[in-house]
């Protein structure tokens, strides 16, 4: 049976300040009903998510900005950190940590500047919501293997379909210089290298 992680119920003081923000990200408004001035119902989709978020009025106990670490995913970290600024977000600067896995709690062991060698899973950025409810944003380019294999390719967007082929040429290139001669079936050696990616199977040489 599968299990899928669709709603996060985020706690907020003020409903109308909350909606405003994340509609500021761009975030898609699905929903906002009330059944009466006790209950009240807010949902917001982030571009190319199948999770959305939920606040509103006699939603939650928890105490309003007490989330930290709610985490979004992108391909590209300095893109998402110089939209979030452009949309008048409190970002803070790109960063990777010490350890060189995942990140630790708050601010402790972050080092300025992209992962080394922009490694995949390892660049991030953080804000917050009014309330103080703290986001991650992590930089994912190439899935662990076994990840996503049951699931079909897709692109989002228009830049994430380019950004895909990019990488595809590049590594079609490097693919060329170890064999020594020109790949006529190009093509097909990128639709396989991209679906291999998107569903994190292990990548063609």
């Amino acid at each position: 049976m599968d299990m899928k992680l669709e709603v996060v119920v985020i706690p907020v003081s003020d409903v109308d300040r909350a909606k405003a923000f994340y509609e500021q990200l761009g975030w898609r408004l699905d929903a906002d009903f009330a059944t009466d001035a006790t209950f009240r119902v807010v949902q917001l989709t982030p571009p190319g998510s199948d999770a959305s978020i939920i606040f509103g009025t006699g939603l939650t106990d928890a105490t309003p900005g007490s989330y930290d670490g709610l985490q979004l995913v992108v391909e590209d970290i300095a893109a998402a950190h110089d939209e979030l600024a452009a949309r008048g977000v409190a970002v803070d600067d790109v960063f990777h940590d010490a350890g060189g896995i995942f990140h630790h709690a708050g601010t402790t062991d972050r080092v300025p500047g992209p992962a080394p060698d922009n490694g995949t899973y390892g660049s991030f950025l953080s804000f917050a919501d009014p309330d103080g409810n703290g986001w991650i944003v992590q930089e994912v380019t190439t899935r662990l293997p076994g990840r996503v294999e049951d699931k079909p390719a897709s692109y989002a967007s228009t830049p994430d379909l380019v950004d895909a082929l990019k990488r595809a040429a590049a590594a079609h290139g490097e693919h060329e210089a170890r064999t020594g001669e020109a790949d006529a079936d190009w093509p097909e050696w990128y639709a396989d290298y991209m679906v291999r990616e998107r569903t994190g199977q292990e990548l063609p040489s």
